[in-house]
């Protein structure tokens, strides 16, 4: 009897290594039923992992550190307890804005749609519209959630732009909508994407956690070989059907990407992860050491499933 491993994921292009291997037997392959849920906000996805009720979080990097550090949107119940078994992913994230705003001016005044206003993707966003001009007291920022529901916000008028990854980013520029700048054109390495788990499962579940490790990366070598780009849109597309047949191109473009996109081989980027650090030091409270990165890291089980090659 397989045993169920059970992922809370953002809604995203991202989650494709997941469908792969889930398409393909992988995970079976290792004896796990594997299910993924996506999440309507980080908040619930966060407490709800921390509560136990999913085994495996792909979430922000950012979140293992606020929350380790006592920074969250929430107060977790005996604090914070996870850990980064593995990269997956740079992501592009980008600031786009309805069709009526033509100028980073046009924004003063304005709301702006969040997962949540302290969270790193919001620290990204601040970062960009510094560099458009814009100070954090000429916006208001408001915590909406998950990509879908930002975009959703923005495209029915309610606010006047937001941050997006793909698909939604490609779906945003099709419809008409403003991209004034991407994360790639204001950091050289960004960590976004991470695979969490607590350190009170890995414990007790080594062997399952190296079992979901070996299947993703055989989910995400099977996404990244070129010989599968026609199979691996069309699987996307079965998922992720807001996704058009004509924006897939770009969608895949930007996900195949080592520089915006799918982290080969799992890896960590310790460099991604100092800038996330930096951002919360920046924009967010207490003091934290971008160089002590190991306390949010426990990738021995990833290094044995590597070392096995």
């Amino acid at each position: 009897m397989p045993t169920p491993i059970k992922i809370i994921a953002f809604p995203g292009a991202p989650n494709l290594p997941v469908f792969a291997a889930l398409q393909e037997g992988f995970f079976l392959e290792q004896g796990l039923d594997v299910s993924i849920e996506t999440t309507p906000s980080s908040v619930y996805q966060i407490q709800q992992f921390h509560a136990g009720v999913f085994d495996i979080a792909f979430t922000a990097f950012d979140n293992i550190v606020a929350y380790q550090e006592g920074q969250g949107a929430v107060a977790l119940d005996g604090g914070s307890d996870f850990r980064v078994i593995m990269g997956a992913t740079q992501i592009e994230l980008s600031a786009i804005f309805h069709s009526s705003i033509h100028s980073s001016q046009e924004i003063r005044g304005k709301s702006l749609a969040l997962d949540a206003v302290g969270t790193g993707f919001a620290f990204v966003f601040y970062a960009m519209l510094e560099e458009l001009g814009l100070g954090r007291n000429d916006y208001l920022p408001v915590a909406v959630g998950a990509t879908p529901e930002r975009w959703q916000s923005v495209k029915d008028g309610q606010h006047i732009g937001t941050i997006t990854i793909e698909p939604f980013t490609s779906i945003a520029k099709a419809a008409g909508f403003q991209v004034f700048r991407q994360s790639s054109q204001t950091f050289s390495a960004y960590q976004g994407g991470i695979v969490a788990a607590r350190a009170s499962w890995l414990t007790q579940h080594a062997k399952h956690a190296q079992g979901f490790i070996r299947g993703y990366l055989k989910g995400l070598a099977w996404t990244l070989d070129p010989n599968n780009r026609s199979q691996a849109s069309e699987l996307l597309l079965a998922k992720m059907p807001d996704i058009k047949p004509g924006v897939i191109s770009a969608v895949m473009a930007s996900l195949l990407s080592a520089r915006s996109g799918l982290t080969p081989d799992g890896k960590v980027l310790l460099e991604g992860m100092k800038t996330v650090v930096e951002l919360r030091k920046k924009y967010g409270t207490g003091s934290l050491d971008s160089s002590q990165l190991d306390q949010y890291l426990d990738l021995s089980h990833y290094q044995q499933v590597i070392h096995e090659g």
